[in-house]
């Protein structure tokens, strides 16, 4: 490792002793081995700092910091961010697992585009053409809300310019949907490389806050704050596009309170409801079957073809 690390990678970690392991390892097998690997652990209570503090002692390029107290998942992961070394910054869940090819694909793609501030992977690939694509603010806003979805990646799916992420403020801490909530801000602001998907393997399981009631009360509120940003004057989208997104987001808001209500859960769904705060009319002039597009936020060239970059093409001719 370098004095300055290309890259540090940020494994925020609370009470993880069962899967922790397997994520610092994951990490440590990277073909790209520029990074420190910083640990930092919310207090835990059970054996996740013993088992982070052997490999800090067998591997020079992990440190392992320890809050004094539990700051939140959030908060955590800001103080992380706030002592990265690394000129970009990747985090990494404590219950995930990062494919070796992991680093080297997300650096070598987002170093190669200096007009995006972060690059996004994802679970699964991404609709509307092939990686990586270079995407606008109104590009992005397409995507979520015309398209099939670009704000539901987690933190560990993104890769960050160190720098970037400080100048845009790092997370907001508002629970479990803060993520989505800084999609929602920065995407409406700056450019976004989306590189290919499968770089990871994120791991569900019953102990993830996620799962919790107060999770669901928090989840409850972000469509409101979808349709807030939809109607401010920092929305990238066209008037037409604006309208079209505000039918697709009032739609989703009654199918989720329709399963709130059907699963007995009536807290949630009144708390979606009244977050959203639409009017009757609100109601009445946007409630419409949804349209939405897998080409919605894809780049194009000035043929309407998918723009193909200059990583995937053939550096010798073919044929005469």
């Amino acid at each position: 490792m370098s004095a300055v690390p290309t890259v540090s990678v940020l494994l925020t970690t609370y009470n993880r002793e069962k899967y922790v392991a397997a994520a610092i390892e994951s990490v440590l097998s990277q073909t790209f081995g520029d990074f420190e690997l910083l640990i930092a652990d919310d207090h835990s209570t059970d054996t996740t700092v013993p088992i982070a503090r052997a490999y800090e002692k067998s591997d020079t390029r992990v440190r392992v910091i320890v809050n004094e107290a539990n700051l939140g998942q959030f908060r955590n992961r800001n103080r992380a961010a706030g002592l990265a070394r690394g000129v970009f910054l990747k985090y990494h869940d404590s219950d995930d697992f990062m494919y070796p090819h992991c680093l080297m694909t997300m650096v070598t793609l987002l170093a190669a585009e200096p007009r995006a501030s972060f690059a996004l992977s994802n679970g699964w690939c991404w609709p509307g053409g092939p990686c990586p694509m270079l995407l606008t603010p109104r590009m992005c806003y397409q995507r979520e809300f015309l398209g099939f979805g670009l704000f539901m990646c987690g933190p560990s799916g993104a890769l960050f310019r160190t720098e970037s992420f400080a100048a845009l403020g790092g997370f907001p801490e508002r629970g479990v949907g803060s993520d989505y909530l800084f999609w929602l801000s920065v995407c409406a602001r700056v450019n976004v490389l989306l590189v290919p998907a499968d770089l990871f393997w994120y791991r569900i399981h019953s102990q993830q806050e996620l799962h919790t009631e107060r999770a669901a009360q928090e989840y409850a509120l972000l469509l409101g704050e979808a349709w807030r940003a939809i109607h401010s004057s920092q929305c990238p989208l066209l008037p037409e596009e604006r309208e079209q997104a505000k039918r697709n987001i009032a739609f989703s808001l009654l199918k989720h309170t329709y399963r709130d209500g059907r699963s007995g859960r009536w807290g949630v769904a009144t708390r979606r409801l009244r977050a959203a705060a639409l009017s009757w009319r609100d109601w009445l002039r946007y409630l419409r079957p949804p349209r939405r597009t897998a080409l919605a936020g894809t780049p194009l060239d000035e043929n309407g073809d998918y723009l193909v970059s200059a990583w995937t093409q053939p550096s010798v001719k073919v044929g005469g």
